[in-house]
């Protein structure tokens, strides 16, 4: 069984013991999340209703992404800005679907 969840404004389809890296959200490691935003339900290829489902999931880590450069210039005025940034992330583990 599969779901189509939404969380720090991105869908993600999730399955029991998939790992997906997801925007923060505040917890511990070993901690268990409730993701409710549940957009879609199916098994195999036919759609379940989505309104009795939820999913849940274990927090593996805390991290952080990749840098990302952001790098602004405008030409012929001397004009440079160059910015990094690393986004945090919740690793999770869904524990059940369903």
């Amino acid at each position: 069984m599969f779901a189509i969840v939404r969380t720090g404004g991105k869908q993600y389809r999730v399955a029991a013991g998939d790992k997906i890296a997801v925007e923060k959200i505040n917890g511990e490691a070993g901690d268990t999340v409730s993701l409710g935003d549940i957009l879609l339900a199916g098994d195999g290829g036919e759609v379940k209703d989505a309104s009795g489902i939820a999913v849940s999931a274990e927090i593996i880590a805390q991290t952080r992404g990749e840098k990302v450069i952001v790098f602004k210039k405008r030409r012929r005025h001397n004009y440079r800005r160059r910015n990094g940034h690393r986004q945090s992330l919740t690793l999770l583990r869904i524990v059940s679907v369903g």
